[in-house]
């Protein structure tokens, strides 16, 4: 009796059987695509290179003698001058922030601040005047006081009025005005104002979706030492903010030197043009809180009011922290806040130089 027997056809090979190197196949394939692309990323790495060293070559005894032109010169000495001023209270600024995190617990701001958010704002201006620092430590302190659960515009009122209402700003602007304490009066009471302005403007107009969380440590974890935590905190503001500082400092440099001082003194004499104008120079030159008033001093063919508002715009708005904000808080924040805050100052510091000075 004949059987029928079924013979199944050979399953084919799976490509995963196939575990030859590329260089075992007949035609070389693998390894030619291996070479290829080897050489072009060499290529594309190189040509840079190539391009660098024959511009150098080329144009070597150009560059030479550009870098020793007064006009790097001087942008070599304001950056340095912006960053080494800078670098000290920002290190403060993160050493306080970092200290915050780590140590004060969250419920000291709810008890301190009160609960009313309009009527934390002019608590939290009036508190800026106890951070002897620049704009440069306010940025990671503000940052860190949301990260409490402080209400954001009130640690906003804090950043702006922290580096402009401080006793050592308010020291520095007596010393270079002698004689005149009304000046140091219409700075405090200028500032103080456009932060609580800003404040409740954060407060009735401000979006969530404006404002970026700010990273970094909340608080104490359970297991975690207070000490490592305070180690954290510091590196990760200090080394994030460095940063912005060192961007901002290169475009204020930047803008000082391809600017003639020619410009200026076109509207040294228009009483309407002179204000907004030193509130420009004081955003573009980035001058430090406790000097700001000395580069204010010598700005003598402008009016007390245009000089004012050189004061209480910079602490609040300039290159270095539009740069520091845009990178704690975002940058459609920095940009929608920074400019704000520029008009806000601008006309308080109008207001408050016609009633003063």
């Amino acid at each position: 009796m004949d059987r029928d027997v079924d013979v199944a056809p050979p399953l084919p090979a799976s490509p995963a059987d196939d575990r030859r190197p590329p260089a075992a196949h007949p035609d070389g394939g693998g390894g030619l695509r291996m070479a290829v692309r080897v050489a072009s990323h060499a290529l594309i790495a190189g040509l840079p290179v190539a391009v660098l060293g024959v511009v150098a070559i080329v144009l070597g005894p150009e560059i030479s003698a550009g870098l020793d032109s007064r006009a790097v010169a001087a942008w070599r000495t304001v950056f340095t001058a912006i960053v080494i001023q800078g670098v000290p209270f920002l290190l403060l600024g993160t050493v306080v922030s970092a200290a915050i995190s780590a140590f004060v617990p969250a419920w000291v701001f709810t008890r301190v601040l009160p609960r009313n958010p309009a009527l934390a704002v002019p608590v939290a201006g009036v508190a800026g005047a106890v951070l002897p620092g620049c704009e440069c430590a306010s940025v990671p302190v503000a940052g860190s006081l949301m990260r409490r659960g402080v209400t954001p515009a009130a640690a906003l009122a804090f950043l702006l009025s922290a580096p402009a209402i401080n006793p050592i700003v308010l020291m520095a602007t007596y010393v270079a005005f002698p004689g005149n304490p009304w000046m140091v009066a219409a700075r405090l009471v200028a500032s103080l104002l456009t932060s609580v302005v800003m404040g409740w403007l954060w407060l009735r107009l401000g979006r969530e979706e404006w404002l970026r969380a700010p990273k970094g440590p909340t608080g104490h974890t359970p297991g975690a030492s207070r000490a490592e935590e305070f180690r954290v905190s510091l590196q990760h503001d200090f080394l994030h903010a460095g940063g912005f500082l060192v961007v901002g400092a290169a475009a204020a440099a930047t803008f000082n030197v391809a600017v003639p001082h020619s410009v200026l003194r076109l509207f040294s004499d228009s009483v309407w043009l002179s204000v907004p104008m030193l509130g420009v120079l004081a955003v573009v030159l980035a001058v430090c809180s406790e000097a700001d008033a000395f580069v204010a001093a010598s700005l003598t063919g402008f009016s007390p009011s245009a000089r004012l508002a050189f004061m209480v715009v910079g602490p609040m708005v300039d290159l270095k922290l539009i740069a520091l904000q845009s990178g704690t808080f975002g940058r459609a924040f920095a940009l929608r806040f920074s400019s704000a805050t520029w008009v806000v100052a601008v006309v308080c510091s109008a207001l408050v130089g016609w009633w003063l000075l």
